[in-house]
């Protein structure tokens, strides 16, 4: 009797201590703490082999299957998350970047990975000068360590492309579909 009066008790604890949690949603993350999703490469490619001869890099960019509901008039919805892996353009001694007989910059070793999330009332922290409606970023280094970037040079880049959802090549991956 004794124990399941205890185990009632219990119950009843834990059921009002989930109805109050329910309450709360989660805090919005902050620029740095999205995490690296461990299956991005199995997501879809939002664009691929993206050439940037101006930085040395050459870019692949995976976008979750939320990302895909998009539309070009309506942007891209909340939940979406882009992946942007980010490769040294492979140089010669002399320093000028090999390309391969596509005439296309050749991939070296993976730089950094950078993580742009979506969601409603993110972003709220950040300087209303800096703000990318509703994106945070994260940058990773290939071995899974949190880069040490500032992550106000990603908002400061996706800034000018406030009427495209803050997404460059918005107009190029709609055009694609």
């Amino acid at each position: 009797m004794v124990f399941l009066r205890t185990t009632v008790s219990a119950l009843v604890l834990m059921t009002t201590l989930l109805a109050g949690c329910a309450m709360f949603s989660p805090a919005a993350p902050k620029d740095g703490e999205l995490a690296l999703p461990a299956d991005y490469k199995s997501w879809p490619k939002f664009l691929s082999a993206v050439q940037r001869p101006d930085v040395k890099q050459i870019r692949e960019i995976y976008m979750n299957p939320a990302a895909r509901q998009a539309t070009a008039a309506g942007g891209f919805p909340n939940g979406t998350v882009f992946v942007m892996e980010n490769f040294a353009a492979r140089a010669r001694a002399d320093g000028t970047l090999e390309t391969g007989p596509d005439g296309k910059l050749i991939k070296g070793e993976l730089l950094r990975i950078g993580v742009m999330g979506k969601g409603e009332g993110w972003g709220r922290d950040v300087p209303e000068a800096l703000r990318n409606g509703n994106w945070v970023y994260a940058q990773w280094m290939p071995n899974g360590q949190k880069a040490p970037d500032d992550l106000n040079g990603c908002r400061a880049c996706h800034l000018p492309v406030a009427n495209k959802d803050f997404v460059h090549r918005y107009d190029e991956h709609f055009a694609s579909r």
